[in-house]
């Protein structure tokens, strides 16, 4: 099956970007969401620019054959055997966590003015500890996440002869199913489901339960599968516990806790802390849980289509995570407002998420959160009406959900 590229154009920008400047470029992201093949595409790009070949170093510890260099002495010494210490080299080390203390390898190359340095991770745990004590200062990251929507939207439009009979629902339809990008080159739902297994079950296998050392597969899945379940939904340590305790599974509060953090160390899962709008403070109560890939949730749970309301916010918090926000669950007295994105400049915008409005009660529901906010930041409602898809209520824009996603800010 031929691998599907898509040019992510964002991404790339990001490494040339900081290409020759003195920073180890770090991509991090969950398995399979296709920092291999950036770094592929950026390495094509290094050759048009006239890079010499023998001046790229990629090594990929997924490859049976780097298994050896996985001994962080011995990766260190093939490098410095590989380089051509009179012209600038560009040394790529893809899935890097494989190599234990690889951080000794990456500050020692780094300080070398005659290396640019690129490493990628498929866990949040790489870039902790050590790494980040030293080299505090000398690595810029970039996160990869799965396809966007624009990014699958625009993979069709130029693959697929029949998009032009497509709505933009229709391909929505389609995005849910999984935005892997490798699930582009997929012919049937089977073949999908199929794939999704197997990325699940890489990431749990080869991420999750080593970092954890748990034997006790079983409560961590269930633990995958409660979060997935109560997707978009404000929940705590100590109900997730009591829920168990209720259907007899006996679980410790620090399991619990535990088994969560490894579940986002795989960057599985992310959590969304609440955000009190009037004093601007955290808020430390619960947090709301997101899929890296929506799809996921039908390996994982018996009626994946249920929800629909949270499936679209699920996907409208990754968008937010791609464009470069922290995002927040906001509280304004009791009312709660899907999203505060918060950018650089720590500007805010505010974000109501709802399947559909044409309900005047629920239109009303909808809009009560963000007219309690008394501050003049912008504020969205975005839904999945097929009618009436825009309006203005007294300055919170309404706006189609989809036109949202595939537009360029």
């Amino acid at each position: 099956m031929k691998t599907p590229y898509v040019r992510r154009d964002a991404y790339l920008q990001f490494l040339h970007t900081w290409q020759d400047r003195d920073l180890i470029k770090v991509l991090s992201g969950v398995r399979r969401s296709g920092k291999s093949t950036l770094l592929r595409l950026f390495q094509q790009d290094l050759l048009v620019q006239g890079i010499d070949p023998e001046n790229i170093i990629v090594i990929n510890f997924e490859f049976i054959e780097f298994e050896e260099l996985t001994d962080y002495r011995k990766l260190h010494d093939y490098v410095l055997s590989k380089v051509d210490k009179t012209k600038k080299n560009y040394v790529f080390l893809d899935e890097i966590q494989h190599v234990d203390q690889f951080e000794k390898v990456a500050d020692s190359l780094y300080v070398r003015d005659y290396i640019d340095l690129y490493i990628t991770g498929s866990n949040a745990f790489f870039l902790s500890g050590e790494l980040a004590t030293l080299l505090t200062g000398r690595y810029i990251e970039q996160h990869i996440l799965p396809l966007s929507f624009a990014e699958f939207t625009q993979w069709h439009t130029e693959n697929n002869p029949i998009i032009q009979q497509l709505s933009n629902r229709d391909l929505y339809a389609m995005y849910i199913r999984s935005s892997f990008p490798y699930t582009l080159a997929m012919d049937t739902q089977q073949e999908t489901y199929d794939y999704l297994q197997a990325v699940y079950a890489s990431i749990m296998f080869k991420d999750v339960i080593p970092r954890l050392n748990t034997a006790d597969v079983n409560s961590l899945e269930r633990v995958a599968k409660y979060l997935a379940s109560v997707t978009g939904s404000p929940i705590s340590i100590n109900k997730i516990k009591n829920s168990f305790a209720s259907n007899h599974v006996k679980i410790s509060f620090e399991t619990v806790k535990r088994y969560i953090q490894g579940l986002q160390d795989s960057l599985l899962f992310y959590s969304v802390p609440q955000f009190k709008v009037r004093g601007r403070a955290l808020l430390q109560s619960s947090e709301k849980y997101y899929l890296v890939d929506v799809g996921m949730r039908r390996i994982m749970l018996p009626d994946a289509n249920a929800d629909q309301g949270h499936i679209l916010e699920n996907v409208i918090y990754l968008e937010l995570v791609r464009r470069g926000y922290k995002v927040y669950v906001g509280r304004v007295d009791e009312y709660e407002i899907d999203f505060v994105a918060v950018d650089t400049l720590q500007n805010l915008t505010y974000y109501q998420v709802v399947l559909e409005t044409l309900n005047p009660d629920t239109l009303s529901r909808e809009l009560r959160p963000l007219q309690k906010i008394s501050d003049s930041y912008p504020k969205y409602l975005l839904t999945l009406d097929t009618i009436a898809t825009e309006a203005n209520y007294d300055g919170i824009v309404k706006m189609n959900a989809l036109d949202w996603l595939l537009s360029k800010n």
